[in-house]
């Protein structure tokens, strides 16, 4: 299968876009969350709904979220992120309805075909300092912490084919601990690896059951370092693996002559990705390999 890979949109998204992607030749997109430029996310919902081609979606930490609710968790305020998870339920609802046909997921398992499976991993992920977000999770998905997390994600690789893509907001642990590593804390660099433990089990667990993770797909960590100016890389590989951070914010650059996104082909003898740019008229302006064997 070959998919389309869209990284956190933070509000960059038109009808340009929209009318690429429904004429590229992709079997599939898949969307790493962050839709809203800060916390809203129902503009850009709605412009998603014009897509044709089937897509699956997760929701990132700015989604679904107020703006105190979002400090709030950030600055680690207890009683002001149990008080912002009210309504969270009707904020998230609004954009799944809002961005239909475009399926929102978390926790979710969806076969492919017979042998390639989707799993949308745990929503609104915003790193591994502490479980974010936990009053909603725990209310929606009855998962408190990361060990709960872990163990729902592993649930899901189970029941799902042998070979797996996961989509997750966050990416996971071992990546790196460097600033520039894929899911490295560039904005608090002695946070280090800022993937995600839970993520990191699942993927662990697939391999002990006989699963084969093909890529992992996440954003969250945008693009360039936020204090040294320092690029991030885009992609990893362990050897069984491909590992992609798709967050390239903005993802429309220069008037939206350069709009970015990831090709990503899966096959039985391999995956390969390309980061793509493309212009206002759909066509492609620049293409460099982000990672992949076979």
């Amino acid at each position: 299968m070959r998919f389309g890979v869209i990284g956190d949109i933070h509000g960059f998204w038109d009808e340009r876009d929209t009318a690429f992607f429904n004429q590229a030749d992709y079997d599939m997109l898949l969307f790493v969350g962050d839709f809203a430029r800060i916390t809203s996310a129902t503009p850009v919902a709605r412009r998603l709904a014009d897509l044709t081609t089937p897509a699956w979606a997760i929701p990132g930490n700015h989604d679904g979220v107020t703006i105190p609710q979002l400090l709030a968790e950030i600055k680690n305020r207890p009683l002001m992120r149990r008080l912002g998870a009210f309504g969270m339920t009707r904020r998230v609802r609004t954009m799944e309805r809002a961005m239909a046909p475009v399926r929102l997921g978390g926790y979710t398992a969806a076969p492919l075909d017979d042998d390639l499976g989707l799993i949308v991993a745990r929503p609104h992920a915003m790193g591994p300092d502490r479980f974010y977000y936990q009053s909603y999770l725990k209310k929606t998905f009855g998962i408190g912490d990361f060990d709960a997390s872990a163990r729902k994600l592993c649930e899901l690789v189970d029941r799902s084919p042998r070979d797996l893509i996961l989509l997750a907001h966050n990416g996971p642990a071992g990546l790196g601990d460097t600033p520039n590593a894929p899911f490295g804390c560039d904005f608090a660099p002695e946070h280090g690896d800022f993937g995600d433990p839970d993520l990191r089990a699942a993927i662990e667990h697939a391999r002990t059951t006989g699963h084969r993770v093909r890529a992992v797909l996440a954003g969250h960590m945008h693009h360039r370092s936020k204090h040294s100016g320092e690029w991030r890389e885009t992609g990893a590989d362990d050897g069984e693996t491909l590992y992609l951070n798709c967050a390239r914010v903005p993802r429309i650059e220069a008037d939206g002559a350069r709009r970015h996104h990831i090709s990503l082909e899966v096959t039985a003898e391999g995956v390969q990705a390309e980061t793509l740019f493309v212009d206002n008229d759909g066509q492609i302006v620049s293409r460099d390999p982000a990672g992949g064997r076979g």
